[in-house]
C-alpha cells in the first residue's frame, strides 16, 4: 500500500502545482490562499534563490536556470507537446492490456471513441494556422472587429510586424507574429490558440476531460467490482464499509486494484481521476470566458483596467454617433453587427480628463468604478459568442448587405453587460 499511496500523493500534488501555475493569476481568485500560493512559488520563493545564488556564485546558477526556463517557456519547441503525447500513449500502453478483455462490445466501441479523438483535435488544434496575420490577409482582418476604445484602440502598430494592428489580436513573442482574435500561446500544443483554431483547441480539453474521467471511472468500477465480489461489505466510501476500519479498507482496495489489472493500471486510473478535475476546470474557465463574450488575452486587460478602477484613475464618456472614421488607421466598415459606443481612457492623478483628451467623445467624463459599468463590445450572448469561436466568419457580414444588425443591437442593450470579474 506503501507504493500506491505514493503514486497518489505524487500525482496529486502534481495536479495542484499545475492548478495553482494555471489558475494563481486569475483576478478572480486574487485575495485567496491559491493567489498567495501562486506568488510565494512563482515570485518570493525565486526572488529568495536569485538572491542566494547572488551571494554563492554570482548568479551565474540562476542565470543558467532562467535562460533555460526561457528558452522552454518562450521559445517555440514541441518539448511539451511530445511529452503529452508520451503521457496519453504511456498511459493507455499501460491501462489498456488489462482492463481491455474484460470490456464488453459497447464499452470498447465509445472507449475507442474516446482515446482517438483527442489525437485527432490534437493536431488540428497544433498544426492548423491560428490566425497569423500577413500582407495578403491584412485588410480583412482589419475588418474583422470594430474598435472597442476601450482595450482596442486604432492607430497602434505593432513593433515587430510593422502592421496596424487590428481590433483584438496581439503580437506572439513566441511564434513571432500577430494572432487574430488571440486567447493566448499554448505551450501543449505548441501554437498559438487564435481565431481559426480555437474551436479545436475547445474539442481538445473536452475530448481530453472526457477521456481522463472516462478511464478513471471505468478503473474505478473494474477494481469496485473484483473487491465487492469476494467481500460484499467493502464500499468505495470508507465510512459505509459497515465498520470497516480505513487500515483494512485500504488494504483491500490494493488487493482490488491487483485483481483488477495491476499496479501499473491502478496507477494510471488514480492519475486520470487526479487530473480529470484540472482538465475540466480548464475547459469550463474557457466556456467562461466565451460567456462573458472575451479571451484570456482580454481578461487581463480587464483586471488592468480593474486596477485602475480600484486607484480612480479610469474615466469614461459616449462616443459621438456621427464621427468620422480615420480610414488611415480604422477601417471604413466592419462586418461586426455593433459599434463601439464609448470611449476608456486613464489618468495619472486621479482627474477628469481635459475636454479635447479624445475627439470622438462626447458628454462629460464619468468616473468608472467597476467593470460592469463598462460595455464589453465584443459580448454578444453567449451563443452568438460561441458561434463566433465554433464557426469563424459566421457573425461576419459583407459591406452593404442587411443585416439584423438592429436587432443584434437592442439585444446587447437589453441584456446585463457581463464582463470577465464584474
Amino acid at each position: 500500500m506503501g507504493t500506491l499511496a505514493t503514486i497518489a500523493l505524487v500525482v496529486l500534488g502534481i495536479s495542484f502545482m499545475v492548478f495553482v501555475t494555471f489558475f494563481g493569476r486569475l483576478p478572480a481568485l486574487r485575495r485567496t490562499p491559491i493567489a498567495w500560493l501562486h506568488k510565494l512559488l512563482w515570485v518570493h520563493l525565486p526572488n529568495g534563490i536569485l538572491s542566494l545564488d547572488q551571494r554563492l556564485s554570482g548568479g551565474r546558477v540562476t542565470t543558467s536556470c532562467v535562460r533555460f526556463a526561457n528558452f522552454m517557456m518562450y521559445d517555440r519547441h514541441p518539448t511539451v507537446l511530445i511529452f503529452f503525447l508520451v503521457l496519453l500513449v504511456g498511459g493507455e500502453f499501460l491501462y489498456l492490456p488489462a482492463v481491455w478483455p474484460q470490456l464488453s462490445l459497447l464499452t470498447k466501441a465509445t472507449g475507442a471513441l474516446a482515446i482517438v479523438l483527442p489525437y485527432v483535435f490534437l493536431y488540428l488544434a497544433a498544426f492548423t494556422d491560428p490566425g497569423f496575420i500577413t500582407p495578403a490577409n491584412h485588410i480583412p482582418e482589419m475588418a474583422r472587429y470594430p474598435y472597442d476604445f476601450t482595450l482596442f484602440h486604432p492607430g497602434a502598430t505593432c513593433a515587430t510586424c510593422r502592421f496596424l494592428k487590428p481590433a483584438r489580436s496581439k503580437h506572439c513573442s513566441v511564434c513571432k507574429r500577430c494572432v487574430a482574435r488571440s486567447d493566448h500561446h499554448c505551450i501543449f500544443i505548441n501554437s498559438c490558440v487564435g481565431a481559426r483554431n480555437h474551436r479545436w483547441f475547445l474539442l481538445l480539453l473536452l475530448s481530453t476531460a472526457a477521456l481522463t474521467l472516462y478511464g478513471g471511472l471505468l478503473g474505478m468500477r473494474l477494481m469496485t467490482a473484483r473487491i465487492r465480489a469476494r467481500f460484499p461489505d467493502w464500499s468505495l466510501l470508507p465510512w459505509r464499509a459497515g465498520g470497516m476500519s480505513l487500515s483494512r479498507w485500504l488494504i483491500l482496495w490494493s488487493w482490488g486494484m491487483q485483481e483488477a489489472g495491476g499496479v501499473a493500471m491502478g496507477a494510471v486510473t488514480l492519475l486520470a481521476l487526479m487530473t480529470s478535475p484540472l482538465v475540466w476546470a480548464l475547459l469550463g474557465y474557457h466556456v467562461w470566458l466565451i460567456y462573458c463574450g472575451t479571451t484570456t488575452n482580454e481578461s487581463m486587460k480587464w483586471s488592468d483596467w480593474q486596477v485602475e478602477m480600484d486607484l480612480g484613475f479610469a474615466f469614461k464618456r459616449r462616443l459621438d454617433p456621427r464621427r468620422i472614421k480615420d480610414v488611415s488607421v480604422e477601417p471604413a466598415w466592419t462586418r461586426w453587427p455593433a459599434e463601439a459606443e464609448q470611449v476608456l481612457v486613464r489618468t495619472e492623478d486621479g482627474m477628469p480628463p481635459g475636454p479635447a483628451t479624445h475627439a470622438s467623445g462626447v458628454g462629460e467624463w464619468q468616473a468608472v468604478w467597476r467593470l460592469r459599468d463598462v460595455e464589453n463590445l465584443y459580448d454578444l450572448g453567449f451563443w452568438d459568442n460561441l458561434l463566433d469561436v465554433l464557426i469563424p466568419g459566421f457573425m461576419f457580414r459583407e459591406p452593404h448587405v442587411p443585416v439584423a444588425e438592429e436587432r443584434l443591437r437592442q439585444k446587447k442593450k437589453r441584456r446585463a453587460r457581463r464582463i470577465y470579474l464584474a
